[in-house]
């Protein structure tokens, strides 16, 4: 293996683990904890302390998943044309992304909404109490959903990630190759001329599925 495919893989993997566990972190210990805090005027400035730390590392973490992610999908162009299955997962993989990402942005906006209000007084990170401000309990109640919405979507990737490692399985690619030919095959019609094309299709994914 490379080193720049191990480099690639690296930056993929560890960024998507470090995104997962920093959201799923921030909303159980984070947004948790600031309920433990006194003074209700002081709990979302303590939770919104925490998450203005972790944003940085998070968009390294965001970024370094997507620099990994597009240099595996060059190195797999080849794969994700012929062989069943890794398109469809590239797919997936690629609109959990997007959605996990916009979910963060859109956490991140909400966090800043609240914080512009002062110190006003709340249950918890994301619980409001009937006195806190209208406008700042709908981003909190808002917030509620999506603590959870990122770390279910950055599982996702994970999980995807982990299906397209079992893919690259020599025995995975040979077969996903062989089955990629056969439903190509499918769509030849009859004659000469596309015996012809079913011969130079059989001798494609043969040779893909040698390599």
């Amino acid at each position: 293996m490379a080193d720049t495919e191990v480099l690639a893989r690296s930056l993929h993997d560890v960024g998507a683990a470090a995104w997962f566990g920093g959201s799923l972190m921030g909303a159980v210990g984070v947004n948790g904890a600031a309920s433990d805090v006194d003074d209700p005027r002081q709990r979302a400035r303590v939770a919104n302390a925490g998450w203005n730390r972790w944003t940085p590392v998070n968009l390294v973490a965001i970024g370094a998943h997507l620099v990994g992610g597009l240099q595996i999908a060059r190195r797999d162009t080849n794969r994700i044309d012929r062989q069943q299955g890794v398109a469809a997962l590239t797919l997936s993989k690629t609109a959990l992304t997007g959605a996990a990402m916009a979910a963060t942005a859109y956490s991140r906006v909400l966090g800043q909404r609240i914080m512009a209000a002062g110190d006003v007084p709340v249950a918890g990170g994301t619980e409001p109490l009937p006195q806190t401000p209208p406008d700042v309990a709908k981003a909190q109640k808002q917030l509620k959903l999506l603590q959870w919405v990122i770390p279910f979507l950055t599982g996702g990737i994970l999980v995807t990630s982990a299906i397209a490692g079992e893919q690259e399985r020599p025995a995975q690619q040979s077969k996903g190759f062989l089955r990629g030919g056969v439903s190509g095959l499918s769509k030849v019609g009859s004659g000469s001329s596309s015996r012809a094309g079913v011969g130079e299709t059989l001798k494609a994914v043969l040779t893909g599925s040698s390599k």
